[in-house]
């Protein structure tokens, strides 16, 4: 395949979903991130899903961390809701093995070692982009699960403008704002959002170190987003992007205690992108992002900022070969944390990295390597790499099998909190298989796979870590999408084994707060003016710890959705979420939201 320039790619799926049709930017969808190229999501051999503005809307109402949760092979933990603590796992695989980039730049916590999915809201969000299956090999240490990429609101031609006000349970209440422009050799687009509610109790009588408190968990947020972009020439091309968000949270840290924190995230990126010549296009990019964590009031008193920094420089170069598309990879990042009430042997690393990637395909054939050495100042040099190749035996049929390896460094809490980490930690090193068959007809697609995940050196959670010899998570995943006549259909189907593998007390044990069996199912349907929608979701029971002692039982929940197209610019949108009000814990002690209702007024010219 020959990809598209770097700034071609830029406005790759961008354009907007038309009122008449669902989901009409997945005829020919293409992704940026299994690879770092522009690449066809149907040549890919990971499974990859993108999710679109259309899609986000639907999930009126749902955290982040929630909505990731309703898509393949993805499982989430929350303490409580909005702006409370959660992680994500990818096939069964740790929190902290997964990637989060926004908009080609790292945004996560490293002292805490896992991505920022507090405090991201949808309404800035233009598209989602998630690959499943080890990505060390192209991005470095943490994605053993996978990388969730986020793109923020994007450049549209003309003058867009946008608003909606969403209202809901628990005195929810929304308002976002923005307008995307291009004309000429300037284009851009910027979005607020102000979100508040007063949610619902985080913790329950349940929860462990006398933490319930049974009042309200109030949850205030304010974020925006720009982006600028000049095309210099027919090849050159120069983007800036600029997103913020501030919250303050409300916790339970104890009966009467009133305690609460304010989050502040952000990420900003500058990169210049063009052709060398006719086979040489390069992009040279700089990116910055901040995690802040402070506690302003507690039992204790406040506590000064937690922070991570991040900067990281690229220069990508792809050049096509008789073999397919070549990416030669320069990175470099910098990680810096602080945290003023305490010391930290070291609060600083930088990782140099050199990386290859080859991406091809012909006739019935594809492929994909990559291959990457990182030099990192805590843990010297790291190597990893993965391939990957599938065969269509017919044009509906196809099968493929992958393999790679990845490395995560341990977090600095797990290394130097004092009296709780330990500095002899290694880290932790995976190999991972997979084998998968694709069946696709039309609008209608099947895949499975049976994947196999081992890692050596894993780290528990919990104070004084140490690298346990061996852990193995493996099982099937299914996924089905198609479309009938106005009718879109998902349904997915996981199980899997993550488990203990070293002899001891806890061999055989499952990891903590992954369900080995999950079932999602979801029906859209196009009536004209108005849309009709579903989605259900069930998981198995679960475990809270290592022992297997605490256990949290399975759950299924059903969401509701109705739109009506008032008129071509504006729509009324309801929706109703866990529609019987089940009760369930994905954390040991901690709420999940109850039944809840929204009603969303979106004006959108198009």
């Amino acid at each position: 395949m020959h990809a598209p320039t770097p700034s071609q790619a830029q406005t790759i799926g961008a354009s907007p979903t038309k009122p008449d049709s669902f989901d009409t930017d997945r005829l020919a969808p293409v992704n940026v991130t299994a690879t770092r190229m522009p690449t066809r999501i149907d040549e890919t051999v990971a499974e990859t899903t993108l999710l679109n503005r259309a899609d986000i809307e639907r999930a009126t109402g749902r955290t982040f961390s929630e909505f990731l949760a309703q898509q393949p092979g993805l499982q989430m933990s929350s303490n409580g809701g909005l702006g409370q603590y959660s992680s994500i796992f990818i096939r069964g695989m740790d929190a902290r093995h997964t990637l989060l980039l926004v908009d080609g730049m790292r945004l996560g916590s490293a002292t805490v070692g896992v991505p920022s999915l507090d405090n991201l809201p949808l309404e800035l969000i233009d598209r989602i982009e998630i690959v499943r299956g080890p990505l060390s090999s192209v991005y470095g240490s943490d994605p053993a699960g996978g990388v969730i990429q986020v793109f923020s609101r994007r450049a549209r031609e003309g003058l867009t403008p946008n608003a909606s006000l969403t209202l809901g349970s628990n005195r929810y209440r929304q308002f976002s704002a923005g307008l995307a422009f291009g004309q000429g050799a300037f284009d851009g687009a910027f979005q607020v959002v102000q979100t508040g509610t007063n949610s619902f109790s985080a913790t329950n009588p349940n929860v462990l170190f006398d933490a319930y408190n049974p009042d309200t968990d109030p949850y205030r947020q304010t974020a925006g987003n720009l982006r600028l972009g000049w095309q210099l020439s027919q090849d050159w091309r120069v983007d800036a992007s600029a997103l913020q968000s501030n919250a303050l949270v409300h916790y339970d840290d104890g009966p009467d205690v009133n305690t609460r924190a304010k989050l502040r995230n952000g990420v900003q990126t500058l990169s210049a992108s063009g052709r060398v010549n006719a086979n040489w296009s390069t992009r040279l990019s700089y990116g910055h992002s901040t995690d802040v964590y402070e506690t302003v009031e507690s039992f204790y008193g406040p506590y000064a900022p937690v922070k991570t920094d991040q900067q990281q420089f690229a220069w990508e170069n792809t050049l096509p070969t008789p073999i397919g598309t070549l990416l030669a990879l320069v990175e470099r990042i910098e990680q810096k944390v602080s945290q003023p009430e305490t010391s930290y042997a070291v609060d600083r690393r930088t990782i140099d990295a050199v990386g290859l990637g080859i991406s091809g395909e012909q006739a019935a054939h594809a492929w994909q390597a990559a291959i990457r050495q990182d030099r990192n100042s805590q843990f010297g040099n790291q190597n990893t790499g993965s391939v990957g190749y599938a065969f269509a035996f017919t044009p509906n049929w196809r099968a493929g099998l992958s393999y790679g390896t990845s490395f995560i460094a341990p977090s600095f809490n797990q290394l130097y909190y004092p009296g709780f980490g330990n500095p002899d930690l290694q880290p932790e090193e995976g190999k991972h298989g997979e084998v998968h068959l694709r069946w696709s007809s039309g609008a209608h697609s099947l895949r499975a796979a049976w994947v196999d995940n081992r890692i050596q050196g894993y780290i528990p959670s919990g104070p004084k870590p140490a690298n346990v010899p061996n852990t193995r998570i493996d099982g099937l995943v299914m996924s089905y999408e198609g479309r009938f006549s106005g009718v879109l259909l998902g349904a997915s189907y996981e199980h899997l084994d993550p488990r203990n593998i070293t002899e001891g007390d806890e061999y055989g044990k499952l990891l903590p707060r992954r369900a080995k069996e999950a079932f999602r199912a979801r029906a859209d349907w196009d009536l004209g003016a108005y849309r009709l929608g579903t989605t259900v979701s069930a998981f198995s029971h679960r475990f809270d710890d290592a022992a297997n002692t605490l256990r949290l039982a399975g759950f299924a929940t059903v969401d509701l959705r109705a739109d009506w197209l008032i008129s071509r610019d504006l729509t009324l949108g309801i929706r109703l979420n866990n529609l019987a009000g089940k009760v369930y814990e994905t954390a040991y002690g901690y709420n999940q939201p109850g039944r809840e209702g929204y009603v969303t007024l979106r004006w959108a010219p198009r």
